[in-house]
């Protein structure tokens, strides 16, 4: 499934969607704040009308190699970045706007930011070290995520019109009370970790009106909440708001969920999702042996299925029987699963991946590529 590719593969195929009603291929002016010009393109391809273009060359992050050190799991990376991208389309339309990835807030900016207050460092989020004792302050905010959204202000120029930011917020802090001893795990409560969150990104807005190119545009903050490091399911965002001045103005609860399938937890909330899931489990067990597991990840978006991404490793050796599984897997799509969310099924060989079925929601047919 898509978390299996590397996040960066997944963003770049986030970013081939619609975009500003200008031809394909369209050159255009990208200005900044000082006025001055960039000549670029705009991507071409269309993959949905849910997916923002962006211009080309692409701008890597800022802060690109921060990500990764600072957030537990790959599942939670591209949740992080994907999700933010979903809540961003309340205020930056995918016709009207282009996507970048973060351009402002550097590495040695957020670094400063992520660390704790001290003499040392005034500019930290996270509380100051207090020992390790049970009053123990933990870090909460493990990392801000930047997304830029370009809007056209003529034929064949943009600029920035908006921009997103998120705020990853640990739900478990892991630490160490001496170098190299045992790693110890301080549990955070939902309610800490959002009332912490919408404190800091008060703090971020102001910090972020005193750079340049960003003293008028509207900004995006949601608050993320990441799984734990063993977690085989992404977290989820709790809270977004759009500040126009510094003012964040209400924030606005989201109620979404990951589950892994098959699970208690799944069985329990959802059990007719869970039921479909095991009846299409166990029609592949029924007649291919030659497979290693199936797991599925389900996203909840107020209680519904929103997105369904299922991993089956096999240990297939033959194209033709890679082919022949491919297609009945297919089958088995359309026989068990809802089409109410959008559906993806990656199947894998130690080789690497070896077929990809997809169907987007409120379609009848899947659709099924294999590799070469």
């Amino acid at each position: 499934m898509k978390k299996l590719l590397v996040p960066l593969m997944v963003l770049l195929l986030v970013l081939t969607g619609c975009a500003p009603k200008l031809d394909s291929d369209s050159k255009v002016v990208q200005k900044d704040s000082e006025k001055k010009g960039e000549t670029g393109i705009m991507t071409k391809n269309q993959i949905s009308s849910s997916y923002y273009k962006t211009v080309l060359p692409y701008k890597a992050s800022k802060s690109r190699g921060l990500v990764v050190s600072n957030i537990n799991s790959r599942y939670d990376i591209n949740e992080l970045e994907s999700g933010l991208m979903r809540i961003s389309q309340n205020n930056y339309a995918v016709d009207q706007y282009l996507f970048q990835e973060g351009q402002y807030l550097d590495e040695d900016t957020l670094s400063k930011w992520l660390s704790r207050q001290s003499d040392d460092n005034k500019d930290g989020l996270n509380p100051t070290d207090n020992g390790t004792g049970n009053n123990r302050n933990p870090i909460y905010l493990a990392h801000i995520l930047e997304q830029d959204y370009l809007k056209q202000t003529d034929d064949n120029t943009v600029s920035l019109g908006g921009v997103s930011v998120a705020l990853a917020m640990n739900s478990v802090d892991y630490y160490q009370k001496e170098q190299y001893g045992d790693t110890y795990e301080q549990d955070i409560s939902d309610s800490d970790l959002l009332a912490k969150g919408k404190e800091m990104a008060q703090t971020v807005v102001n910090r972020m009106r005193q750079t340049k190119g960003l003293e008028n545009v509207p900004i995006t903050v949601a608050i993320y909440k990441q799984g734990r490091r063993d977690a085989v399911a992404p977290g989820n965002y709790m809270a977004y708001t759009t500040a126009e001045g510094t003012d964040l103005g209400n924030w606005k609860d989201i109620k979404e969920k990951s589950y892994v399938l098959p699970s208690n937890d799944a069985a329990s909330d959802h059990k007719t999702d869970s039921d479909s899931f095991l009846n299409f489990k166990a029609d592949i067990e029924k007649y291919y042996p030659n497979y290693t597991g199936v797991v599925g990840r389900a996203r909840y978006e107020n209680d519904q299925l929103a997105e369904l991404d299922v991993d089956i490793p096999v240990q297939f050796y033959g194209e033709a029987e890679i082919i022949g599984f491919s297609q009945y897997v297919t089958d088995l799509v359309g026989k068990h699963l809802p089409n109410t969310a959008n559906i993806q099924v990656n199947i894998s060989t130690t080789d690497g991946p070896a077929a990809l079925i997809t169907r987007s929601a409120n379609e009848d047919a899947a659709k099924a590529h294999i590799y070469n």
